[in-house]
């Protein structure tokens, strides 16, 4: 059976001027450890390049980054709101929509599940430690904290536990569900860490960054699936 192709979506930044596309390699590491081939996403500028993208390719990694634009939520912005992209806002969230409407196997990091939220109507939180409060340490990647599973769900199939450690790296997160997404993940303050959409063929977003633990089964196993779905295989 031949490695699937699946699309890893790009970051960009600007230096004297000039828009620089870029991504860490630990995404690239991940896709191709487990046993896909890695394709880099730029932002697209039409929906005929979104459609073909969804054609040719067998699966969807949308990563970490810069903020998204409070405007597409509803929400009021905040100093600490960084590199707003209007361009990969609207790529991405394209990309979700098509790939809930298809059944396109995706999964969503970070960033990544908080545009699948917005991309299906909810909103965000736009600073963490002002709106929600400082109980967890969201921002703190070397702490970390639990996230709590629920039973029942895909998630805890794959991770085959109902309690994990992640680590945390972020300032935005979920406020309000998006209707036709399933919350399956929470952080010991209550934030959505974790979301399914029921009856897709593999469709699910975490708050956490697995691709920078890959020597731990419980979070290499979201790529493996991934893949797995990819390629037909995913029966989770």
């Amino acid at each position: 059976m031949p490695k699937p192709l699946i699309g890893i979506t790009l970051g960009r930044k600007f230096k004297d001027g000039e828009g620089l596309f870029a991504i860490s390699e630990t995404y690239i590491a991940a896709v191709e450890r487990a046993g896909g081939i890695a394709v880099l996403l730029p932002a697209l500028r039409d929906d005929e390049a979104v459609r073909l993208v969804r054609q040719r390719l067998d699966g969807l990694l949308l990563t970490g980054g810069a903020d998204v634009d409070p405007a597409l939520y509803g929400g009021q912005s905040h100093p600490s709101v960084y590199g707003v992209d209007a361009c990969r806002d609207t790529t991405e969230m394209a990309l979700v929509r098509m790939a809930v409407e298809s059944g396109w196997p995706f999964l969503g990091i970070c960033r990544g599940i908080q545009v699948i939220n917005v991309a299906l109507g909810g909103t965000l939180y736009a600073d963490l430690p002002e709106q929600l409060g400082t109980q967890v340490a969201h921002r703190s990647e070397e702490e970390g904290h639990s996230v709590q599973i629920d039973p029942t769900s895909r998630l805890a199939g794959l991770v085959n536990a109902t309690e994990i450690q992640v680590n945390s790296y972020h300032h935005q997160g979920i406020e309000r569900l998006a209707p036709g997404l399933k919350a399956v993940g929470w952080a010991p303050d209550g934030l959505i860490e974790a979301v399914e959409v029921p009856g897709h063929t593999f469709g699910l977003g975490v708050q956490w960054h697995p691709e920078r633990r890959l020597d731990a089964p419980q979070h290499f196993v979201l790529f493996k699936a991934l893949v797995q779905a990819a390629q037909g295989g995913y029966t989770g």
